[in-house]
């Protein structure tokens, strides 16, 4: 659902530029309190695999397909701050080095595909766990339905902008129903892409789950030939080690490589939903060429690679590093702002204690 230049007028793509500025601010700082020894490397590596398995259009209808968004997995996974920050890292690498979606519109991008789906599938999300029974399946489906929910959410706030501050005269009526139909259609391929992820986090490291913090398998215990819950206990630790979080970590990047590097030639080539809505409904009448559109990693290939397969496949490392590198960086940065913070506030003076 990346918008191009062009679709929006310049003040609405203005106005929605200052939105997710103010947004990811905010999640600058909501990220401190999300981010520890545990999450803070797993935040970068989650931005890598959105970035990867965006690359993965599937097909949805007849010469329509869709991608991943993202923002429902990412803050389940490392929480609802931390998750803006990932997909917008993940816009702006894809924005400014593979000319996908326009550098005017990405503040439109990171509101609608970043934010908006964050924000309301994190918020199902929350919900749906806190009348669930308190199980790691839970956790699972909650995630499916949050993730299915925030595609079409997101179709309508891009349709809503589009009312705005749309540059072709259009039936809006006819692109909501567009938009929302065909983005259903796709939350359900977002919906299986985020449960199956989550399941597999939560399989093997539960801990890691932002989402699945408090909940636990309760012990069973038959009595008189009945199943009753043992009594509490307390929280199980978990044991962390360097070496298995760094097999964690390598096990996530690997699967990241091989999805953007090799998968994602087999990925469909029809236009994705807010592509086909456009052709049809003359919605790009005005939509500008992308800045960069002859940059050496435009439409994700690589300049003067004639093989489409390995010229394909080197462009996808190429991001998953280069993301991989971004959303580290500034996870690191912030998970140090937040121990300053907390040794600021253990020892005011300065001095150690």
């Amino acid at each position: 659902m990346h918008a191009p230049d062009g679709f929006i007028n310049a003040p609405v793509s203005a106005a929605a530029g200052l939105v997710a500025v103010g947004a990811v601010a905010v999640s600058l700082r909501g990220a401190r309190r999300e981010l520890d020894e545990r999450t803070a490397p797993l935040a970068g590596l989650v931005a890598a695999f959105i970035f990867a398995v965006q690359m993965l259009n599937f097909p949805v209808a007849a010469g329509t397909s869709g991608h991943l968004l993202g923002g429902a997995l990412a803050a389940i996974l490392v929480g609802p701050y931390t998750g803006v920050l990932c997909v917008s890292v993940v816009l702006l690498m894809q924005a400014v080095l593979f000319a996908d979606g326009g550098l005017t519109a990405l503040g439109v991008n990171i509101t609608d595909m970043a934010i908006v789906t964050t924000v309301v599938a994190y918020a199902l999300f929350r919900t749906l766990v806190t009348v669930l029974p308190r199980t790691r399946r839970s956790v699972t489906v909650a995630s499916f339905i949050a993730a299915l929910v925030s595609v079409p959410a997101s179709a309508l706030v891009f349709t809503l902008l589009y009312a705005i501050g749309g540059t072709a005269d259009v039936s809006l009526g006819k692109v909501v129903t567009a938009m929302v139909g065909v983005h259903v259609l796709i939350g359900i391929g977002e919906a299986v892409i985020t449960a199956l992820t989550v399941g597999a986090v939560i399989a093997v490291r539960p801990d890691l789950v932002h989402g699945a913090r408090g909940l636990r398998q309760r012990l069973k215990l038959r009595v008189n030939g009945e199943l009753v819950d043992a009594p509490e206990t307390g929280p199980e630790p978990v044991p962390v080690t360097a070496r298995g979080q760094r097999r964690f970590w390598i096990t996530g990047l690997a699967a990241s490589l091989v999805l953007a590097g090799f998968v994602s030639f087999y990925a469909s080539a029809d236009p994705d939903g807010l592509e086909k809505v456009a052709t049809d409904h003359g919605i790009d009448e005005k939509a500008r060429e992308h800045a960069i559109a002859d940059s050496p990693l435009a439409d994700y290939g690589v300049e003067d690679v004639d093989d489409a397969r390995l010229s394909g496949g080197l462009a996808g490392v190429i991001g998953v590093g280069v993301t991989v590198v971004a959303g580290t960086g500034v996870f690191w940065v912030v998970r140090r702002r937040r121990t300053g913070e907390e040794a600021d506030v253990t020892s005011p003076s300065g001095t150690s204690v």
